[in-house]
């Protein structure tokens, strides 16, 4: 269980799909089936993720999450979704 941390979300990925996590939704979609783990978060800037991500026969390697066309898709509404998130941490 994701214990929900006020402000905080949370990133994670399982096979081929990334989990981003925050107000008990869970965000899912797809992702490299190369991706074996994300390691770091470099940088939050309010929907835009920098991370740190180690693939299958590879040094781990900078990758860059764009939130926004993927919430704007579920039709969320991104600015009061992302409004009051300040961090993002990797849990599995």
């Amino acid at each position: 269980m994701v214990e929900n941390v006020t402000n905080e979300a949370v990133l994670s990925n399982d096979k081929v799909f990334t989990s981003f996590m925050f107000d008990g939704h869970n965000i899912r979609f797809r992702t490299s089936p190369r991706l074996e783990r994300y390691t770091k978060v470099v940088e939050w800037d309010n929907g835009y993720i920098v991370v740190m991500a180690k693939y299958e026969g590879c040094d781990e390697e900078e990758e860059y999450i764009d939130l926004i066309p993927i919430l704007e898709n579920l039709y969320f509404d991104v600015e009061e979704f992302l409004k009051p998130i300040q961090k993002v941490r990797i849990e599995y």
